[in-house]
């Protein structure tokens, strides 16, 4: 039996509307490609039909499947799901909008190739990045605020940790989201930081992106939120830290 290349984790939350469209892109593209590949949509507590607008196209691509959570417990436990069932060597996670295009994996699959990257994480603000339609101002300026606090408080160095478009090595992918604590928003911040001390090679890489109007993110509720949890992401990985710490004082040329 061929080995599957590519898995495509998809977390859902009431996406009857749009995770149609999003999964005809989605198979029409991997159904193109010289690899074999799976589709895991994860749908987490709907209460609408996005679990039978999925079923409906299992006949299309047999390696899609759906597993239901119940009750809703969130984007990163979705995401967590996924990428801990995933049987490709390669993992990547995508929102159910399509805001990514699937045919930007192709890029990120080389950047991880090309760089050696064990994570290769979609950006939509560094140069090369096309934002073919923006969010409204106002989501705009709490996204930017939002990363400077990430930045300064948890991990330095990245541009834009929040964009649902995510590559995985498979292994490193089971290490870090087993290790994962929170199922929110800011899951992003914690399995990168995570990936981090663990010392694996992390590349920011620019992708095409599309806004979606019916984004569930509440730009002030959930902003608050995020940044409550910050603080938790590094008291929550107190001990893999102090580990970090140790072994790059034994090993100096140590990745972190």
């Amino acid at each position: 039996m061929e080995r599957l290349y590519l898995s495509v984790i998809i977390p859902c939350f009431n996406e009857e509307a749009r995770i149609g469209p999003t999964l005809e892109r989605i198979i029409g593209y991997l159904s193109n490609q010289p690899y074999f590949s799976e589709i895991r949509v994860i749908d987490d507590g709907s209460t609408d039909r996005t679990s039978e607008v999925c079923q409906s196209f299992q006949s299309r691509f047999p390696r899609l499947t759906i597993q239901k959570i119940s009750p809703n417990h969130g984007k990163g436990y979705a995401v967590r799901v996924g990428m801990m069932a995933a049987e490709g060597e390669y993992c990547l996670f995508t929102d159910a909008d399509g805001s990514t295009p699937i045919e930007e994996s192709a890029k990120l699959l080389k950047v991880m190739e090309e760089h050696k990257a064990d994570i290769v994480i979609g950006s939509r603000s560094i140069q090369g990045a096309k934002v073919t339609q923006p969010q409204p101002w106002y989501r705009m300026m709490m996204g930017k605020t939002f990363n400077k606090f990430v930045r300064i408080m948890v991990l330095p160095g990245f541009i834009d940790t929040q964009c649902g478009f995510k590559l995985f090595k498979r292994k490193s992918a089971q290490e870090i989201f087993n290790r994962q604590t929170l199922w929110g928003f800011s899951f992003d911040v914690e399995i990168l930081y995570i990936a981090r001390l663990l010392g694996y090679n992390i590349v920011e890489h620019p992708i095409i992106w599309v806004n979606s109007p019916q984004s569930k993110v509440d730009p002030i509720r959930d902003s608050l939120k995020m940044l409550k949890e910050l603080q938790k992401i590094r008291k929550n990985h107190a001990e893999l830290r102090r580990e970090n710490k140790s072994n790059t004082s034994r090993d100096p040329n140590r990745q972190t």
